[in-house]
Formats: C-alpha cells, sequence, structure tokens
C-alpha cells in the first residue's frame, strides 16, 4: 500500500531553521578552513579538524531538524539510535578528509576538485544513512535520477563553498559561501526527499527503536552545544587563541640591522660609489694645484 508522505508538517518552520543550522555550521567550518591557512603548520590541524566537526554537526543537525516535519500517514516513525549517530561520524570524516585536501594544496584544481567532491559526498551520504536508521511500517524507495541530482546539488555546493572559503578575503566570502553552502544543503535534503516512496504494510505491528522525542535531547543539545563553542574559538582572536601567524615580523633593534640582504646592498652600493685606490695614487686635480 503507498504510503501519503508529508514532510512539512510543520509549514516553513522546520525548513527555516534547518536551513538556519546548515549555515551556522558551514560558516563556522568555512572559517575555520580560512584561519588554517593564516597560522602556523603546527596549528593548522587543529583548525581543519575544528572545521570538519563544525560542517559535520551542521549538517546533521539540519537533517534530523527537517525530519522533524516529515511524517507518513498510518505509520509512526522511528530511529535506530546506532544507525543515527554513525551518520554523523561518517559525515564528519568524509567531510574532513575533504577539507583537508583543501587546507593542504589548496583551494584551485584537482585538489578543490578532489576536496569538494568528497565533501559532497560525505553530506549525501549523512543524508541516506540518516534515511536508512528510519523505522516504520513498511519500505522506503527511492528515484535513481531524483536521488543523482541531490548528490550532483550537494557535490557543486560544496566545491563552490570550498573554493570562497580558499580566497582569503575575510568574512564576507565566507558569510556568502556559507549562505550558498546552506542552501545548497538544504535544497539537497528536499531534493533527497523528493525521491523517496513509502510502501506500507498490510500489518500493524509494533515498530523497533527510538522515537524521535527520545532522539530530540542528544540530537538538539549536544552538536548545538559543540557549534556554539566552535563560534566562540572563531570570534575570538585565533592568533591569541590557537597560536602565531606564519610570518613573523624581524626584530628591530638599535645597531642591529633589519634584514642580513640589506646589509649585503648597503655594502656593495658602497663599494660602487667609493671604489677602492692605490695609496700612491694621485688624482689629475691634485697635480694642477701644485
Amino acid at each position: 500500500m503507498q504510503g501519503t508522505v508529508d514532510g512539512f508538517s510543520y509549514g516553513l518552520v522546520t525548513p527555516l531553521v534547518a536551513y538556519l543550522m546548515a549555515c551556522l555550521g558551514g560558516a563556522l567550518g568555512l572559517r575555520c578552513t580560512t584561519r588554517s591557512m593564516l597560522v602556523t603548520q603546527s596549528w593548522r590541524p587543529g583548525w581543519l579538524a575544528l572545521g570538519s566537526a563544525a560542517i559535520g554537526s551542521g549538517i546533521w543537525t539540519m537533517h534530523f531538524v527537517a525530519m522533524m516535519g516529515f511524517t507518513v500517514h498510518g505509520s509512526p516513525i522511528h530511529y535506530d539510535m546506532a544507525m543515527t549517530f554513525a551518520s554523523l561520524a561518517v559525515a564528519i570524516v568524509m567531510v574532513g578528509v575533504g577539507i583537508f585536501i583543501v587546507g593542504y594544496k589548496g583551494a584551485r584544481g584537482t585538489a578543490l576538485f578532489t576536496g569538494g567532491t568528497l565533501t559532497g559526498l560525505g553530506i549525501a551520504s549523512m543524508h541516506y544513512l540518516g534515511m536508512a536508521g528510519m523505522r516504520l511500517r513498511g519500505r522506503l524507495e527511492y528515484d535513481t535520477l531524483t536521488v543523482g541530482l541531490s548528490v550532483a546539488i550537494a557535490m557543486g555546493a560544496a566545491t563552490a563553498a570550498l573554493w570562497a572559503a580558499g580566497q582569503v578575503r575575510g568574512w564576507l566570502w565566507s558569510v556568502g559561501a556559507s549562505l550558498v553552502m546552506g542552501l545548497a544543503v538544504t535544497g539537497m535534503h528536499y531534493t533527497g526527499m523528493a525521491a523517496l516512496d513509502v510502501h506500507l504494510h498490510g500489518t500493524a505491528g509494533p515498530v523497533a527503536g527510538e522515537s524521535p522525542a527520545a532522539l530530540l535531547a542528544p540530537m538538539m543539545i549536544g552538536p548545538l552545544a559543540f557549534l556554539l563553542l566552535a563560534g566562540v574559538v572563531v570570534i575570538f582572536d585565533p592568533m591569541m587563541v590557537m597560536g602565531r601567524p606564519a610570518v613573523v615580523a624581524p626584530e628591530r633593534r638599535p645597531g642591529v640591522p633589519a634584514h642580513p640582504r640589506a646589509t649585503v646592498r648597503h655594502s656593495a652600493r658602497r663599494l660602487r660609489l667609493r671604489p677602492h685606490r692605490p695609496a700612491g695614487h694621485r688624482s689629475a686635480r691634485a697635480l694642477q694645484k701644485r
């Protein structure tokens, strides 16, 4: 029996909140990626790991906020706890691989394409693994072409966002990239949901797994608390929180040259202006005076 699916049980509330969660995670993650390109090599892995966790937590929270408005008439919806949180781990790991590639190789060429592809696949994997953790009295079927479109949206959005983060041009680029990424991730989610068909079973037996109410507290409090802490770290001066910049200005002291090359150039200039003369050499002007 075909089940009636409703993805907007609360109207536009869940899509808007889901979009904000995706933008928040994307903004923090991309800002951390930008910061990683401005600090020393020793601090770069920490910033990239923080960015990976922020993006992964943001899109995971976005997914389940949106799923709060998803209902199937004729069957209650429950969730498998292990599968649900496994989708969070997959998102953080795969997004992290893509961000580390861009963070070390640069946001251009093959590195950008590879990093964006892996990040987009991580977003799509999180979505469909989270859907696999859903339990109801029926089975889920997907339209292949629509699923492919959702994955392409995720990869394109991730590539564009990482490119913008790699420009290292301040907050405006990061904010713009996060808005684009949030829109694309949310669009990818609802495109994937449009590919879904639910076929209900005739029996009305019990459904295994945790209810959405039981998952609400760990789902919202944990990732949101992490995003808040990540935001505090990003807002404060990273040179004070995480280390020193890679380029250190030369120290100026009285009587000490600012740079060894300056001394060489200065000495060479003096040699050109005042060439060495033999002790017995006399100028023509001196001979005329005599």
